[in-house]
């Protein structure tokens, strides 16, 4: 089979001078508004008449409403409207992706984590009378049994939190078939994948290695709370019924015009800016019921929530037991994956759990022989919306297993990679992966590497040092379409797009892109939100922005040609001048051809004589648009999740760990990425300096604290949840590579969130010190294990 994967179907994919595509320091479209404060997410709006709409919130961590009174609420003056889960209007409202199944009412009377929004809303002229109504609420509640510990709910006496429901249908990924999932047995679903020969590969293997290791539950920041308001409007050009206008809400405006069954056209949302977490696509409920109490009470209503109210989990915990069999030289023969992983409170996302099991380490593993077994408990700790910070996180069994191997051989554990990781083009293949090689050489120079055993290096200061290193694919998992549309007006060109930014500047790539391809400064491309155009570049995540571009491309050489076109048509046949307007001169170019010309430094030049030029603005009196509806070639990532590779990534981290105190410092931390080619330089320095932040403070730092007798959260603040702040963060070194094997915008795929990780700083620790810490590695923890409290 003959892999290759390269910008090959797009117009000048493979260009080789780069004026604006990969520049540094070009600021974002919006960073000024960011950096002044002067962007309005939706808890910054305010309206006039606006009143102000809160949720009960559940005190436990597993509970049933099972009748509620609303006269002392209702008789606080300045409530405006109190609804409960047995309104008309809830039972009939459907939440956001209710296609994909039947789902639980969008609000009910059972809460299953603490701080579940649950069976009332009230609405009043302020928050602080809303809080005051909901005091005031004579709640009845039926405290149900909870599970907080993972471990403790698989067990057979534990009380079932949760009734079974219809399974899904069970999918393979490539390679993988689908073990026969038995059916759920008290809080517990199975996932079972298995791959080759489980049994033969342990033949086969000189040795076998056993161990486990925990992947954490951690928040990170939540640097906007999420939020909304929402009014209704007459609307006198768009036909009968009111038009709806929210802001704060989602990405798109598709999801709250499908909710409210009102279409997209009466559907407004100006603003540019939403509250969430990086590569977070979950809507919160305040996000969500504000058209239906602005419709009830007849005035725009505001609801957003607390930080408090924003420590949902960005990945749940999980623990991961496994065996593997590999040979005397470091060669990997069977790999068997037992996890038990949290599937959270109901309407948890199946990332952490099963949507791990598609795409992981052990496919770009030479070994055929791997069987996935997850045990997948229900449990109070918390939900965990659509998407968060996934790289997917369990990639670190797969660096765990080449690290211990390299401890037991006495190797680096680069060297156990190289040995492991399969070809370009499959798992059989044996020829090393390019990307992978150029990723390794710049990162031994970056990091003056050399290895050495766990507990073995002690620095000057006797402290112990430590090490490691890591490898993912930088995978472009964007597979949607785009519908691009340029426009070229009053001589200067436009880049519609709709709004609102959701923390990534794909948009801002784009314009980089089209000035590349018309010969134009970054600065010229003038970017025009309005959320009734259909353009969005974001798609799978910010590498979205490799495949939106390559859209865009396209579409700037539609534009090109009628640009060219234009120029020699207007040079053939000037129109006549306006009474105004002062007369042009002659155009240089009467009697040429389209392809005689071309486009640079903002002028039509010719081709064979560059100083015959007009500038842009001045070629043409036409008004000219282009459209371009499509995406790039499927993904390498798409069609094999591992099972081919193109670009790489690695990662690397010194640590000194002071066995007396049990104080981590890191020394250095560095990548080098190949997202095949840089598009936004900004954009990706980024991108790995926010992984590589919530991968440290998964690490050494954030940890939900439960008590388990209660199953509250005791540290659900920003004072006692521990985050890194910018004391704690080293600089990261950084390098970049430009192998153009990707398949988006000029061979580039991207860099996704594939950085982030769980144990790179945790592997390092143990080969300080020899002694394993699941993270947080706390100073107490680590002391602990050292024997010494």
């Amino acid at each position: 089979m003959i892999v290759y994967m390269a910008d090959l179907a797009g117009i000048n994919g493979q260009r080789e001078h780069f004026r604006v595509v990969g520049k540094p320091n070009l600021p974002g479209k919006l960073s000024y508004a960011l950096a002044t404060g002067v962007a309005k997410f939706g808890v910054d709006y305010i309206v006039p008449n606006m009143l102000e709409a809160k949720f009960l919130r559940s005190p436990y961590a597993n509970a049933k409403v099972v009748s509620v009174d609303t006269t002392k609420a209702r008789a606080v003056p300045g409530v405006a409207d109190i609804v409960t889960w047995e309104d008309e209007d809830i039972k009939n409202l459907r939440s956001f992706g209710e296609s994909f199944g039947p789902r639980r009412p969008w609000l009910d009377n059972i809460a299953d984590y603490e701080g579940a929004e649950v069976a009332v809303i009230v609405v009043a002229e302020n928050a602080d009378i809303c809080d005051e109504a909901l005091k005031l609420l004579d709640v009845k509640w039926e405290i149900l049994p909870h599970i907080v510990n993972v471990l403790d709910g698989r067990k057979d006496d534990a009380p079932i939190i949760r009734q079974a429901k219809e399974k899904p249908p069970s999918f393979g990924a490539p390679g993988f078939g689908v073990d026969k999932n038995p059916p759920k047995k008290g809080n517990v679903s199975y996932s079972n994948l298995v791959a080759g020969d489980i049994e033969a590969g342990f033949k086969e293997a000189d040795h076998v290695l056993e161990y486990e290791l925990t992947l954490p539950a951690f928040a990170s920041r939540f640097p906007n709370p999420a939020g909304s308001v929402a009014w209704w409007y007459d609307d006198f050009y768009h036909g009968e019924g009111k038009s709806l206008h929210i802001e704060g809400a989602v990405r798109e405006r598709r999801a709250i015009s499908n909710m409210y069954r009102i279409p997209l056209e009466k559907t407004v949302q100006e603003g540019l800016f939403m509250g969430g977490k990086y590569c977070d696509w979950g809507l919160r409920k305040s996000q969500e019921i504000t058209p239906l109490l602005a419709k009830r009470t007849g005035r725009p209503v505001r609801c957003v929530n607390t930080r408090e109210e924003s420590f949902e989990f960005i990945m749940k915990e999980r623990y991961m037991y496994l065996k593997v069999g590999y040979k005397d030289n470091g060669l990997v023969t069977a790999i068997d994956d037992f996890s038990i992983a949290d599937g959270g409170s109901e309407g948890s996302s199946s990332f952490g759990t099963s949507g791990d099991q598609r795409y992981g380490p052990y496919t770009t593993f030479k070994c055929p022989n791997i069987r996935q077994t997850m045990e997948i408990v229900d449990t109070n700790r918390g939900i965990m919306y659509v998407s968060g910070q996934h790289c997917p996180f369990n990639w670190d069994s797969g660096m765990m297993a080449i690290y211990l191997i390299a401890e037991e051989l006495g190797m680096d554990p680069i060297e156990v990679a190289r040995i492991n990781l399969h070809g370009p083009t499959s798992q059989e293949d044996p020829n090393p992966v390019p990307s992978f090689e150029a990723c390794i050489a710049e990162g031994k120079k970056m990091m003056d590497w050399n290895w050495h055993a766990s507990g073995t290096k002690k620095l000057p200061d006797g402290r112990m040092h430590g090490m490691s290193f890591r490898y993912q694919m930088c995978p472009r998992h964007a597979f949607s379409g785009y519908d691009v549309k340029l426009e070229f007006r009053d001589g200067e060109v436009h880049l519609p797009t709709q709004g609102p930014i959701f923390g990534v500047y794909a948009v801002e790539a784009n314009a980089m892109v089209v000035a590349e391809e018309l010969g134009l400064e970054y600065e010229d491309v003038h970017i025009d939100f309005d959320y009734r155009e259909k353009f969005t570049p974001v798609g799978g995540g910010s590498d979205g922005t490799t495949a939106s571009a390559w859209a865009t491309k396209e579409c700037a050489n539609i534009l090109k040609q009628k640009i060219l076109e234009a120029t020699i048509e207007e040079a053939d046949n000037p129109p006549a001048p306006s009474f105004f307007a002062k007369p042009k001169d002659p155009s240089p170019f009467k009697g040429m051809k389209p392809e005689d010309l071309d486009l640079a430094d903002g002028k039509v030049i010719l081709k064979t004589d560059p100083n015959i030029s007009i500038p842009l603005k001045d070629a043409t009196s036409k008004n000219l648009f282009a459209t371009y509806s499509g995406k790039p070639p499927t993904s390498l990532w798409t069609l094999g999740m591992g099972k081919m590779l193109d670009t790489m990534n690695t990662a690397y981290c010194e640590v000194a760990v002071d066995t007396t105190t049990g104080e981590v410092e890191i020394l250095k931390m560095g990548v080098v990425a190949d997202p095949g080619k840089v598009m936004r330089l900004t954009s990706l320095e980024s991108q790995i300096d926010q992984v590589m932040y919530f991968s440290q403070g998964c690490q050494l730092l954030e940890d939900y604290v439960y008590d388990e007798r209660t199953g509250v959260k005791l540290n659900n603040n920003m004072i006692d949840y521990k985050m890194p702040s910018l004391k704690d963060v080293p600089e990261i070194d950084r390098r970049f590579l430009e192998t153009r094997a990707g398949n988006a915008a000029y061979g580039a795929n991207g860099i996704s969130h594939s950085l982030a990780n769980t144990h790179l700083i945790i592997i390092a620790i143990h080969n300080a010190i020899g002694v394993w810490v699941d993270p947080p590695a706390t100073p107490d923890k680590i002391l602990k294990a050292l024997d010494k409290l």
